[in-house]
């Protein structure tokens, strides 16, 4: 039986199989196709110096948007930093030009910076880290803000001094509600929203150290404390990347349905591919992140060492659709989302290894098509040529022609 005979009605299935007669109905009932832009995360395009030039590599793939990263130069980061808009000299002018170019390119636009802005390695640079937050809020209102659905995007981070003392966690909810308080106030003030992701950062320590939790928003009764613990959280919302709930084994449909949906104003789209039975799974268990010991001691004993502060949880990033399948039921996910009522845009960020981490801008490339045309057919109506995205929707970015001032987090506590 083919798959047209198989759906051609409930009634029938019902007689023959109920079983599937219930497959059918959730099927049939499922929700129709959305209008979401897909947009792509410009940290696999570090080697391009500006906005101008991703832009390029947005209309090269199909996509109708862009996550612009605008890290620090100076950052200490090692890993997917990019700088696609010059923080420290953007004018009314310069934010002009974007929005024109925006307008007439059928793109959109949002701006963030991915650091530890509660626990950074010194004083000074978790101020750095904030200041720098504090620059691109202004730029995302000088792009028109929530009018123009111009985001912030950013880590929240940890404090591991305090994470290792009894209760460290509260207190780090605490602090963070000190350090983000004054500039969500800053970020409603201008008309600003400012999303946080979930990613846990496990290799943000050395491979030698014992935990592996590095980011407060990094699972989601954080985030519900984090909402609890402030005094206006009218300008916090969140970005969202089920892939760092799969490789802990939570499925992320789940999660979606637990959450404040109304605080979900990106979805990142990145999968994982699990490793649950290699060696090192099967000798560290994947309940705490992998350890590391005397390379001439694990040799003997017989016991696998992570590589890299990167490689501790058996896992590996993938690109749904491209190269093969992940641990992440993508169909189910997308649906939920679909079901909810899910309309902002979805966000690729592409750490494939089989995709970005090739250092090969084809492959680069390749993987951004395959995972537009992956998540086309839940996301996108279906026309005479295909899935695609209906332009006809999107309103013109209007310019709102401000100007304010730069402020430090010294000025705002």
């Amino acid at each position: 039986m083919n798959r047209r005979e198989f759906f051609k009605g409930a009634a029938a299935l019902a007689a023959v199989a109920p079983l599937a007669s219930k497959e059918a109905l959730a099927h049939a009932a499922k929700p129709k196709a959305g209008n979401n832009p897909i947009w792509l995360m410009t940290s696999a395009f570090a080697s391009d110096p500006d906005f101008e030039s991703v832009v390029e590599r947005a209309k090269s793939v199909g996509a109708q948007g862009l996550e612009l990263c605008v890290f620090r130069r100076d950052t200490d980061r090692q890993d997917h930093i990019a700088t696609h808009l010059d923080y420290d000299n953007f004018t009314p002018e310069r934010a002009k030009r974007v929005i024109e170019i925006c307008n007439a390119e059928g793109l959109r636009i949002s701006v963030g910076a991915y650091d530890n802005l509660i626990g950074a390695k010194t004083e000074e640079l978790q101020r750095i880290n904030q200041n720098h937050i504090l620059k691109l809020i202004r730029i995302a209102a000088m792009l028109g803000g929530d009018a123009n659905d111009v985001v912030c995007g950013t880590f929240v981070g940890y404090d591991h001094v305090l994470g290792r003392t009894d209760g460290g966690f509260e207190k780090n909810l605490f602090k963070f509600k000190k350090v983000f308080q004054p500039m969500l106030n800053y970020a409603k003030s201008l008309g600003v929203t400012v999303c946080v992701e979930n990613c846990p950062m496990e290799g943000w320590l050395p491979v030698t150290a014992p935990d592996a939790y590095n980011n407060l928003s990094g699972c989601l009764a954080a985030r519900k404390l984090m909402y609890a613990v402030l005094d206006d959280d009218s300008a916090l919302q969140e970005t969202y990347d089920p892939s760092h709930d799969v490789w802990q084994h939570i499925d992320p449909s789940e999660v979606i349905a637990a959450m404040d949906f109304r605080k979900l104003r990106r979805v990142h789209i990145k999968g994982t591919r699990n490793f649950t039975n290699d060696a090192e799974a099967v000798h560290w268990g994947r309940l705490y992140p992998q350890q590391s010991v005397n390379a001439a001691l694990a040799k003997k004993a017989g016991v696998p060492l992570p590589a890299n502060e990167w490689d501790r949880m058996s896992y590996e990033p993938r690109l749904p659709g491209f190269g093969g399948s992940d641990s992440c039921d993508w169909t189910k996910f997308l649906e939920t989302l679909m079901a909810k009522g899910f309309k902002n845009p979805f966000v690729i960020e592409n750490e494939g290894w089989n995709s970005s981490h090739t250092g090969n801008m084809g492959a680069t490339l390749q993987g951004f098509r395959a995972t537009i045309l992956n998540t086309a057919p839940v996301v996108w109506p279906l026309g005479p040529n295909g899935y695609a995205f209906d332009k006809s929707v999107l309103k013109p970015m209007t310019i709102p022609n401000v100007n304010p001032k730069v402020v430090t987090i010294k000025d705002l506590t």
